[in-house]
C-alpha cells in the first residue's frame, strides 16, 4: 500500500475496522433454496425456441439465452436458436485471443463451449447471414453444426415456432 500521511492512515485503519470482514465465511448461504414452480418437463412435441440479438461479452443475455435454451432441451423440449443482428457474432469460431479458441480473459469462450454443447446434444441452432454481414463475419467461421440463414428467415422462423404453439424467449440488446 501507498505511504499516507498519519490522519489518512488513521481513517484508513479506523474505516477497515467499522465492519469485520468477512461477514460471512466462504460457502455461507445468505440466499434461500426455495424453488417456487414446478421443475416442468416438456410434453410430447412441444418446442422452445430462442432469439438473440446481442453482442458476446457485451451482453449478458446471450449467455444466459444459450443456458436457458440448454435447459429447455434437457427438459425434452425441441429447442432451437436464432442469432440474429450482432447476436450473429455469437456464433463465430473464430473469436479468441491471441489465436482463435483461446481465452483472451477467463470465461471469453463461454458462448462457443456453450453452443458446441447445446448443438451435440440436439438443439438446432440458426445464425442469419445478414448479422454476419454487418459485422464482418464470414459462414466458413461458423461454429461447426451451426446453420446460416437468410435474413428473412428471422421473422418466419418466429412464425413458425408461434404456429407450433412453442415457448418463445427473445432476448434484445439495446
Amino acid at each position: 500500500m501507498p505511504s499516507f500521511d498519519p490522519a489518512i492512515a488513521d481513517n484508513i485503519a479506523t474505516s477497515l475496522a467499522e465492519i469485520p470482514h468477512p461477514s460471512l465465511p466462504k460457502g455461507s448461504n445468505i440466499y434461500g433454496g426455495t424453488k417456487i414452480f414446478p421443475d416442468y418437463q416438456a410434453h410430447e412435441g412441444e418446442s422452445y425456441f430462442t432469439l438473440v440479438h446481442g453482442i458476446a461479452h457485451e451482453s449478458s443475455v446471450s449467455f444466459v439465452a444459450v443456458l436457458q435454451a440448454t435447459r429447455a432441451l434437457r427438459k425434452g423440449f425441441d429447442s432451437t436458436m436464432y442469432f440474429y443482428g450482432p447476436g450473429a457474432i455469437n456464433c463465430l469460431a473464430t473469436r479468441g485471443f491471441p489465436t482463435t479458441g483461446d481465452s483472451g480473459f477467463p470465461g471469453e469462450q463461454n458462448i462457443n463451449n456453450s453452443l458446441e454443447t447445446f448443438i451435440a446434444e440436439g438443439g438446432a441452432v440458426f445464425c442469419c447471414r445478414f448479422g454476419l454481414a454487418l459485422h464482418g463475419g464470414r459462414e466458413e467461421d461458423l461454429i461447426d453444426g451451426v446453420i446460416p440463414a437468410h435474413p428473412l428467415d428471422v421473422q418466419d422462423a418466429l412464425i413458425h415456432f408461434a404456429r407450433k404453439g412453442a415457448i418463445i424467449n427473445s432476448t434484445y440488446m439495446v
